[in-house]
């Protein structure tokens, strides 16, 4: 399976929710959201700064990670930005692959 961070930022109603319900109400939907959708949850994180939260899960595919995003986007209660996220073992198989590629001008 394959790992992805997401960067969410909460709109005003999306952090009106937070203060109601609490910071951990809402790792635990966030957790029984990625088991139904077959992955499942590895951190959760509250912070201040470029964004809100910062959560990695680990899901099925791409496909998986874009169905979750785009739900939670077309909320209006947060936002998100997807990373995908890379083991050192998958970077070790990548710099055993050939690549035909030519610098622009080279």
């Amino acid at each position: 399976m394959a790992r992805y961070m997401w960067k969410v930022s909460y709109s005003t109603t999306g952090m009106q929710g937070i203060l109601k319900e609490g910071g951990t109400s809402r790792r635990a939907l966030v957790e029984q959201v990625t088991k139904e959708m077959g992955g499942n949850l590895e951190a959760f994180y509250f912070a201040f700064g470029g964004a809100d939260a910062y959560v990695i899960a680990e899901l099925p595919d791409n496909v998986t990670a874009a169905s979750i995003a785009m739900t939670v986007s077309a909320s209006g209660a947060a936002s998100l930005s997807t990373v995908v996220l890379l083991t050192p073992e998958e970077i070790d198989d990548a710099t055993q692959k050939s690549v035909a590629y030519r610098a622009p001008g080279a």
